[in-house]
C-alpha cells in the first residue's frame, strides 16, 4: 500500500484540505483523527472529536485503544485500498498510527506548509482556539449515524447545537474544545484609530468591521486628504500594511485581506 502523510500542527486546518488532497493525489481512502474514510464517507472508527478530553482524543487519534485500532485495520484489509492519506500533527504521529494499525510500506510526507500559506494556517488555528471549530471530512449524514449511536448508547441528547455544515465536511464543537473568545468592536475601532493616528491623509474613518466567516478579513471606510501629484495608491498600500502589522500584534491573527474603501477625497492646493 502506498502511503502519504499530511501533517502539521494541531489546528492549521489539515482536515479541511483533506478532500482536496486526497483528490489530487488520486488517494483511496483518508485516515484522520480516529476515522477512515473514502469517497466522502466514513466507513470505519470512531472521531477523536468525540471525545470529552483532550488525552482521549489524543488517544483516539493514534488507535490507542485495541478495539478501535482492530476495527479500522480489519476495514483496510477488507477493501484492500492500494493508496492511503493519513493525517496527523506530527511525522511521529504517522509512524504511531501506522504502527497501530500495522500499516507498510513507503510513505511519501506532505508538510502542512506546503499546501497552505502562514496567513491561512494563522487564521485556521486562531479559529480553532477561539470558536472550538473542528473539521471532519465526511458529510453531515455520515456524522448523524455517529451521533445517533451516541444518543442510543448514552441516553443524552447531543445533536444540531454541537455541529454545522461546511460544503463535504461538517464542523463540531467538541467538549474538550473549551469556550470562545470575541473581539469587541470598540477594541477593533481603538486599533484601526490609533493606526490611521500615524497617518496624516486619514481624515476621518466612518466605518470598521472584521469578519471570521471564513478568514478574517478586515474593512475601513475612509476620508482622505492628499495633495495634487501625491501616490494616493502608495499611501493606502502603507496604511494596509500598518493595519495589517498591529492587528496581528494585537489580535494574534494575520487578516486574510484588508479592503480599504476610500469614502470622500479631499485634495488640498
Amino acid at each position: 500500500m502506498k502511503l502519504y502523510a499530511l501533517y502539521g500542527t494541531s489546528g492549521t486546518g489539515k482536515s479541511t484540505i483533506a478532500l482536496r488532497l486526497a483528490h489530487q493525489l488520486n488517494v483511496d481512502a483518508i485516515i484522520d483523527d480516529g476515522i477512515l474514510i473514502s469517497q466522502g464517507c466514513k466507513v470505519a472508527g470512531v472521531s477523536a472529536k468525540y471525545e470529552k478530553t483532550k488525552i482521549q482524543a489524543v488517544k483516539r487519534a493514534i488507535f490507542y485503544y485495541q478495539e478501535h485500532a482492530d476495527e479500522v485495520r480489519k476495514a483496510l484489509q477488507d477493501h484492500a485500498y492500494e493508496t492511503l492519506l493519513i493525517l496527523g500533527t506530527s511525522q511521529r504521529m504517522i509512524d504511531r498510527i501506522t504502527r497501530a494499525l500495522q500499516l507498510t510500506g513507503p510513505i511519501e510526507f506532505i508538510p502542512i506548509e506546503d499546501l497552505k500559506t502562514p496567513a491561512e494556517m494563522d487564521a485556521a488555528r486562531y479559529m480553532r482556539e477561539t470558536q472550538g471549530r473542528h473539521v471532519i471530512p465526511v458529510p453531515r449524514v455520515e456524522i448523524e449515524k455517529d451521533f445517533f449511536q451516541k444518543i442510543i448508547s448514552h441516553a443524552q441528547q447531543i445533536l444540531s447545537p454541537k455541529k454545522e455544515v461546511l460544503g463535504e465536511t461538517t464542523v463540531v464543537h467538541p467538549s474538550f474544545s473549551g469556550g470562545r473568545i470575541q473581539i469587541h468592536e470598540q477594541v477593533l475601532r481603538k486599533i484601526v484609530q490609533i493606526t490611521c493616528q500615524r497617518f496624516e491623509q486619514v481624515k476621518r474613518i466612518h466605518k470598521t468591521t472584521y469578519t471570521f466567516h471564513d478568514l478574517p478579513r478586515l474593512t475601513v471606510q475612509l476620508s482622505l486628504g492628499t495633495t495634487l501629484g501625491e501616490d494616493l495608491l502608495l499611501i493606502v498600500e502603507q496604511l494596509q500594511q500598518a493595519l495589517y502589522d498591529e492587528t496581528s500584534y494585537c489580535l494574534n491573527i494575520s487578516p486574510a485581506s484588508i479592503d480599504v474603501h476610500i469614502v470622500s477625497l479631499e485634495l488640498a492646493p
